[in-house]
């Protein structure tokens, strides 16, 4: 009979087994309690469910996260919890969640086979979803890839929507913080504090924890970054596509952020604070979806946000931490600036004009387009850069310039490969998915997308989950391009620079200097970026 070991002083252990039973479990001493896990195939330990705060249910709604209570005996973490409240909003989640509830806060640890005694990196990544969807279970987050790298990967869920963004006047008078709204903020906040307390006995350091996210969960690494609460709990930060930095999802003065709550309050006849708490989640949710009742934004709170996060970044008082920072190559097609017209040059000059107004000319000397070709080209380009592009590129200018510290740059630009043929007559959809299509190809229907990487493709390349997308035919040059990402993410998490052997040398971007930007792709190498001018031209369009 094989021996047991013993659960000490907090450390991982394994709890071993008779001749009649497999290994496959595991426990886990965390404040709370004791945890017991799973061991999966590849020998990854995987620890799922995991409270990190109260449920922010009854007269937690619309409350900074409270800490996780204690429980008696063992706690099974071996599935998945509910998502947060949402709709089903984007095509290309798939949830692996037990269900939907407003009982969502809850987290995730893939931890390597050795971690037992070793102090091992920590990655923590929060999803996108423009704050509305998403969850930590969707396949293209497992953490099982960088697990086997020799890191600790969690993933957590956050709340969303109005659930986690609404602000009002009782809220903040009722807050000993006199703040309201950022409560998904405060979540992903919560679980960082969690994660630093806890993580110990996984084998993880807690001085060595890398936040990344991509979309609305880039945008949740630069907000963490600077908000005072979170900036000292990390030491290194990773962002796949977004800036809590306008024109993206800027964060709203507590003002507005209270107006816009008076004003759905009274829309659904809610005559107090209680009367809104009172309502079943089911219906809340129904009435902030309809259309134009409520706008999910952050908001400058004074508490999480004393200002926003560029005032942060530009005053230096950001997390001083090495930064990992990019973009897709077609992060939105150009159907996105020409609003339904055709891409010929008159439409084109017609739609710069109708959008930057005065600024039209210089628009187009950046933006040319006199055939539509350079069309499709600048009004791609255009719909990406202002939709998150610039964000982006405006926080990695400013974290270069103000902190000393090292920040690398990158554009990914491997395509997917054409859907499974399998699966009809279906097209992929603008922020992923698939859409089907109906009838006929019309004659004078528009021309093709240019070929890129479109917004999100990039997550399963980035994080090794190629194959947890049963979408695609992934090719052998698919899986060299996801190897190359996966290893220079895994070395910038375990070393603060993405560098490594047999990988193409990556320039970090130095204070006050163009960038150098890596293009991941069938063909990785660094080049200086090559459209500075156009993101010079947008810090000042938007009055930065």
């Amino acid at each position: 009979m094989k021996k047991y070991f013993l659960l000490l002083f907090g450390s991982v252990i394994f709890t071993s087994c008779t001749q009649e039973k497999k290994l496959n479990d595991l426990q886990v001493q965390v404040e709370q309690g004791i945890l017991e896990g799973i061991v999966l195939p590849s020998g990854i330990h995987s620890f799922k469910g995991i409270p990190f705060a109260q449920p922010p249910v009854g007269e937690l709604r619309w409350k900074a996260p409270q800490p996780p209570l204690k429980w008696e005996g063992i706690l099974k973490a071996d599935a998945f919890k509910d998502n947060a409240m949402q709709k089903d909003v984007f095509g290309d989640m798939k949830f692996r969640s037990s269900g939907m509830s407003e009982d969502c806060l809850y987290l995730n640890v893939w931890v390597p086979a050795n971690a037992n005694e070793e102090k091992l990196p920590v990655l923590v990544y929060f999803y996108g979803g423009g704050f509305v969807a998403g969850d930590g279970s969707e396949g293209r987050y497992d953490g099982e890839t960088l697990a086997k790298e020799g890191i600790i990967t969690v993933t957590l869920n956050y709340r969303l929507g109005i659930f986690g963004f609404f602000s009002h006047p009782e809220l903040t008078k009722e807050s000993p913080n006199n703040a309201s709204g950022n409560y998904g903020l405060l979540d992903q906040n919560a679980a960082l504090v969690w994660v630093k307390n806890n993580i110990a006995p996984f084998g993880g350091d807690p001085n060595k924890i890398t936040i990344a996210g991509e979309s609305a969960g880039s945008i949740s690494v630069s907000a963490q970054m600077a908000s005072p609460l979170s900036k000292d709990l990390i030491n290194g930060a990773i962002g796949e596509s977004g800036a809590m930095i306008k024109p993206t999802l800027d964060a709203v003065p507590l003002n507005e952020a209270e107006q816009n709550g008076l004003d759905f309050a009274k829309r659904i006849n809610a005559q107090s604070l209680a009367d809104l708490r009172k309502l079943p989640a089911d219906s809340l949710l129904d009435e902030a979806s309809k259309w134009g009742a409520f706008n999910t934004r952050a908001t400058v709170d004074g508490y999480f946000l004393p200002k926003l996060p560029s005032a942060f970044f530009a005053d230096g008082e950001q997390s001083k931490v090495p930064l990992l920072a990019g973009w897709t190559s077609a992060e939105m097609p150009y159907m996105a600036f020409m609003q339904g017209q055709y891409p010929n040059p008159e439409n084109y000059a017609e739609r710069v004009k109708q959008m930057f107004g005065d600024n039209a000319e210089e628009v187009l000397k950046l933006y040319p387009g006199t055939t539509q070709e350079e069309v499709i080209q600048s009004a791609t380009a255009l719909a990406s850069d202002n939709f998150i592009v610039f964000s982006t590129w405006k926080w990695a200018e400013l974290h270069k310039n103000t902190t000393g510290q090292p920040t690398y740059v990158y554009r990914f630009a491997q395509q997917r490969p054409p859907l499974k043929s399998e699966l009809g007559n279906v097209k992929e959809g603008l922020a992923g998915g698939i859409i089907k299509e109906e009838g006929e190809k019309k004659e004078n229907e528009m021309p093709a997308a240019l070929p890129g990487a479109s917004h999100a493709s990039d997550i399963e390349y980035l994080l090794g989950n190629l194959n947890n997308n049963e979408l695609y035919n992934w090719t052998d040059e698919d899986h060299k391009v996801s190897q190359t990402g996966v290893k220079y993410l895994a070395n910038f998490i375990k070393t603060g620079n993405p560098n490594g052997e047999n990988l193409p040398q990556w320039p970090v971007s130095k204070a006050n200097e163009a960038m150098n930007v890596l293009t991941i792709g069938p063909e990785t190498s660094a080049t200086p970026e090559q459209h500075r001018e156009r993101y010079l031209f947008l810090n000042t369009y938007y009055g930065f």
